[in-house]
């Protein structure tokens, strides 16, 4: 166990009383790291390992992103920070969650889409069966939003699949690098913009 040092002086309890009086935007600014350079020189990367790790933060954060996901059928979650964040959703709601994951990580049959990154490709895959998909209201949750890139196409990919793909939700938004016009007319609601 740490000092608290790592990431800045956080010491014990301090969601929990930032909860009590803070914004949840306010908890999650407290508890993101900032790393420079990574993965790549020139990018600064937000860490939401210490807010994950938080009991409090993490409870606010679900909530939160349960109130926004209201009435969904189900929940997707991006791979792989995504999930978590999906899975404490879905688990507050009583809905299901489905992961979607990078390509190469499931059993076939699959439907996948294949999409450009910042720093390269990838691509996203889900189930072909087992889940049906037709017509359920589904609500995407990732981590972070940047580029928009990976929402867009886990978007599209859902909606293939036959789901009506009502909104995204989002921990933070990376407001300068314009993700929320690749997801457009798709509603993206933020708890954190910076």
């Amino acid at each position: 166990m740490g000092c608290g040092l790592e990431y800045g002086s956080m010491g014990p309890g301090r969601a929990m009383s930032a909860t009590g009086s803070a914004s949840v935007a306010d908890v999650i600014a407290s508890l993101t790291r900032k790393v420079a350079d990574f993965p790549k020189p020139g990018i600064l990367f937000n860490d939401l390992t210490p807010l994950f790790a938080d009991g409090d933060a993490m409870g606010a954060v679900t909530d939160a992103l349960a109130e926004i996901a209201s009435g969904a059928d189900l929940v997707a979650g991006i791979d792989s920070r995504g999930f978590l964040v999906a899975a404490a959703v879905a688990a507050r709601l009583r809905t299901g969650v489905l992961a979607v994951r990078k390509g190469g990580k499931l059993p076939p049959p699959v439907y996948a889409e294949h999409y450009d990154l910042e720093y390269g490709s990838a691509t996203l895959e889900i189930p072909a069966g087992g889940i049906e998909l037709t017509g359920r209201r589904v609500v995407i949750i990732d981590d972070v939003l940047a580029t928009g890139g990976t929402l867009a196409a886990a978007s599209r990919l859902l909606e293939r699949a036959g789901a009506d793909v009502t909104g995204v939700a989002v921990v933070v938004e990376l407001t300068a690098l314009g993700g929320r016009e690749a997801i457009a007319p798709l509603p993206v609601h933020s708890l954190s913009r910076v």
